[in-house]
């Protein structure tokens, strides 16, 4: 059944057409529902072919059964005026007719058994397409919400991308990475940042303890003045 694959390759190339074109998902849809009821068209034409060949295989049949009738009723006249060569001729076109008209009614049997079979294919896919059309409010409904959800999420992606607070991350990572930077240049000229920490610290320590010998040397003086 070539037809029933054209029809699902059709099918298949409409819904990559609608999901390409899915913002306007109600006359997308409108549109594949006509493209259906087009294949289905086809498609009753070429069955409608099968049948006329399934009426024309046993309106053969016929002839040739009505044609066994003929011959046997000339083959009975025959005998009956007795010329048994008529007879005999005449049976033997009988029994022709006969064999023909088996073939013929096998054919039809077989071509009407396989015409059953479309006709029932015919009407599931009448079936499916009713169900496509009532499905297809629906279906058109459900697409644009899903579209607008789509649009509304890439919206609310570029404003978090754009807002004050991805800006002042961005502002943050920058100077990390400067102050990151920096310190990779010191250390590649030789600089040590801990130990300029250390050095730091026992400079501290020693300002301290010079300020404290300072603070005990002016306490001793100032005792010493008083009376």
């Amino acid at each position: 059944m070539n037809w029933l694959s054209q029809f699902s390759l059709v099918m298949r190339s409409s819904v990559t057409s609608l999901k390409e074109k899915i913002e306007d998902p109600e006359r997308m849809l409108h549109q594949l529902v006509i493209d259906m009821e087009e294949e289905l068209d086809r498609i009753r034409a070429s069955v409608a072919e099968a049948v006329a060949d399934e009426i024309q295989m046993r309106r053969r049949a016929e002839r040739e059964r009505a044609d066994v009738d003929v011959w046997m009723q000339r083959a009975s006249t025959a005998m009956k005026r007795g010329d048994e060569s008529a007879a005999k001729s005449a049976l033997a076109q009988k029994m022709a007719a006969a064999e023909r008209a088996d073939r013929y009614s096998g054919d039809h049997e077989r071509q009407r058994t396989e015409v059953e079979k479309l006709q029932e294919s015919v009407r599931d896919l009448e079936d499916k397409i009713r169900q496509a059309k009532q499905k297809k409010t629906l279906l058109a409904a459900r697409m644009a919400r899903a579209s607008s959800a789509q649009k509304i999420n890439a919206t609310l992606d570029r404003s978090h991308r754009q807002s004050a607070f991805a800006q002042f991350n961005r502002f943050e990572e920058k100077v990390d990475r400067e102050e990151a930077m920096s310190e990779a240049w010191e250390r590649m000229d030789g600089k040590d940042p801990d130990a300029d920490e250390l050095q730091r610290q026992f400079e501290r320590q020693e300002r301290e303890e010079r300020v404290a010998a300072e603070l005990e040397a002016l306490k001793h003086e100032v005792s010493a003045e008083k009376p």
